[in-house]
């Protein structure tokens, strides 16, 4: 199944139901007064953030999604019943935002947090409500509102761990393969991945975390180029990122060089990305001479300046990979007791 982060829908509140305008008549009342009721309210529309849920699939065909009505209030002063409320679910992490304003609505961060986004029209009024001393046969009513329309663009934001960021090629699809249960599709050509993978690396029986292959960034992606801002912003929910680079690139590019370009379009797109920990993953050190790994990788660190933590690793051979993921669970757990 493709991981589908954007959808477009179109909701429809209920309409209120109108207000009735009766009058009593009973075999020994010919003159019994009013007795028209109210309509019912019509139903609202909530989404509702699911976590059983990880994908905005359900919404990619079916796009309109409609409120039941109130129903119009009757005689005896009986009122309507008042449309039942429509809730959707979406995973969490999905922002809400109105297609027509690019406002946004509300951002679903916890399970079953609740947001209304179209509220159905109010009850009408019976003529019941406007009899009084000086009017004692009203045949005024106010007819039920019509609920809210609006149209929807629902985003998500891929809510990982961990997320994997570099250029095509690099390697992360087949670091996601070998550590998690996820199967992402490899080859050795460039934008093997189109849409974000997720995984579930489990590291003991209650150690765990999520990490997330984003696809591969191009120069430029800031602006639009390549596949763009559409999974750049896919990492800003990630706790740690993981840098992954090929030392041993087919085409003799600067590895270093490769860095530097990946570095400046995170910067581009958002400043707060290089002020998340960042590790670098120098991958594909199974294509180097034995002899020769340390050197040429500790020369790509020197030449970067590289201050934080390095990871020598081959994907395929997953030589190096328990290390890093022993040591990315240990960070991601001291995290989150910091944040208690």
């Amino acid at each position: 199944m493709k991981f589908i982060d954007e959808a477009k829908i179109k909701v429809s509140a209920g309409d209120g139901g109108n207000g009735s305008c009766s009058f009593l008549r009973l075999k020994f009342m010919p003159d019994g007064g009013p007795d028209g009721g109210d309509g019912g309210d019509g139903g609202s529309i909530f989404l509702k953030a699911d976590e059983g849920i990880n994908t905005l699939v359900d919404y990619r065909y079916t796009k309109a999604f409609q409120a039941q009505n109130g129903q119009k209030g009757a005689g005896r002063e009986c009122s309507g019943k008042g449309g039942e409320d429509l809730v959707l679910r979406v995973p969490v992490g999905t922002l809400i935002y109105d297609e027509d304003t690019d406002e946004l609505i509300t951002d679903l961060t916890e399970h079953d947090q609740l947001a209304c986004v179209a509220k159905g029209g109010a009850h009408g009024i019976g003529n019941t409500r406007f009899k009084s001393s000086v009017n004692r046969a009203p045949r005024r009513t106010i007819p039920g509102q019509p609920g809210e329309k609006r149209r929807l663009r629902l985003e998500l934001k891929v809510l990982a761990d961990v997320g994997l960021v570099g250029m095509p090629n690099a390697g992360k699809s087949t670091l996601i393969h070998v550590i998690s249960a996820a199967r992402p599709k490899v080859a050795d050509y460039p934008f093997t991945t189109l849409h974000p993978n997720l995984g579930v690396v489990r590291v003991s029986q209650h150690r765990s975390f999520v990490v997330a292959d984003i696809p591969g960034l191009i120069e430029g992606a800031a602006e639009g180029a390549g596949l763009g801002i559409r999974f750049l912003k896919h990492v800003m929910r990630t706790r740690l990122l993981f840098h992954m680079v090929d030392v041993a690139p087919p085409d003799e590019a600067d590895p270093v060089e490769v860095v530097q370009a990946i570095t400046e379009e995170l910067k581009k797109f958002s400043p707060e990305l290089l002020e998340k920990e960042r590790w670098l993953v120098l991958n594909k050190i199974d294509l180097l001479p034995e002899e020769e790994v340390d050197e040429y990788c500790d020369n790509i660190v020197k030449r970067l300046g590289w201050t934080g933590r390095v990871f020598k690793i081959s994907g395929v051979s997953r030589k190096g990979t328990d290390r890093l993921v022993q040591e990315a669970m240990g960070y991601l757990e001291n995290m989150g007791q910091e944040t208690l």
